[in-house]
């Protein structure tokens, strides 16, 4: 099975060329970078340190996509819009760990997987998404008087808050109180504010050093505080589960899937 990686040359990237170089059954059919970038024309196995695998890094999305069975991509939003959008001409399998897109670009993704197989998750670590089930199960059973709060860390690289895993433990946190977590998010303290809003959902980001990734759900209710924490040591939990995915979407029928249909939970 040939698997193909968008932003082949950044530090995501050549973890998941590690992770395919590693997975039975597995081989790195392409990768991709923007034009001008540096490493373009470089053999994929070499960029990260392994054996010569015969294929170089390239700018073109579409022909990556005519190449291989399933891509995977870690980019930006605007990026991975336009490649759901190749994968629908090609039906070629998509998996997507990019976070930060807003209602619109979702819409075009959600349009592809008519097309194409196309696995979509906020975080691809096991751990992680066994966090969410455990989330969504603590906040049907514990009372509304259990004010819940999420905190995330993350290294001073990224550029999106809160983060997508938190907010992927928003929505299961708002599914186990059956509301739409849009209306009982709180993102932003600052000032006067008041007190805390019966039933709302607060988020506090932190950002510093190199951390990989570290999440708290707060349950705090009235003389105990219960806290379900995830804590990423290294991103290859991340490239592990992203590759496992893509083996998974190359069997699959169009349609939109996340990890927990990978995972059979």
């Amino acid at each position: 099975m040939k698997i193909g990686i968008v932003g082949a040359a950044g530090r995501m990237g050549r973890m998941l060329l590690v992770a395919v170089g590693a997975a039975d059954g597995a081989q790195i059919g392409g990768g991709v970078e923007a034009l001008g970038h540096p490493d373009l024309g470089k053999d994929l196995g070499v960029l990260t340190g392994l054996n010569a695998v015969g294929v170089v890094l390239g700018s073109d999305a579409r022909a990556l996509f005519d190449a291989v069975d399933v891509v995977v991509d870690f980019s930006f939003p605007n990026a991975t819009t336009a490649h759901a959008q190749i994968a629908q001409a090609t039906g070629t399998a998509l998996v997507i760990g990019t976070t930060g897109l807003n209602d619109e670009q979702q819409s075009v993704i959600r349009q592809a997987s008519s097309f194409a197989p196309i696995v979509q998750a906020a975080n691809y670590s096991v751990g992680v998404n066994m966090l969410l089930g455990l989330v969504e199960q603590a906040a049907r059973i514990l009372p509304e008087a259990y004010d819940i709060e999420i905190i995330e860390m993350h290294h001073h690289h990224k550029i999106d808050a809160p983060s997508g895993t938190a907010w992927a433990l928003g929505q299961a946190a708002a599914a186990g109180r059956d509301v739409d977590l849009v209306d009982v998010a709180d993102k932003v303290r600052d000032g006067i504010i008041g007190p805390r809003t019966s039933g709302d959902i607060g988020f506090a980001t932190l950002r510093g050093g190199d951390v990989v990734g570290d999440h708290t759900v707060m349950f705090a209710g009235p003389g105990e505080r219960v806290e379900i924490t995830h804590k990423a040591a290294s991103r290859e939990i991340f490239a592990n589960g992203a590759v496992r995915a893509a083996i998974w979407a190359t069997a699959q029928n169009p349609g939109f899937y996340n990890m927990k249909d990978v995972l059979g939970f």
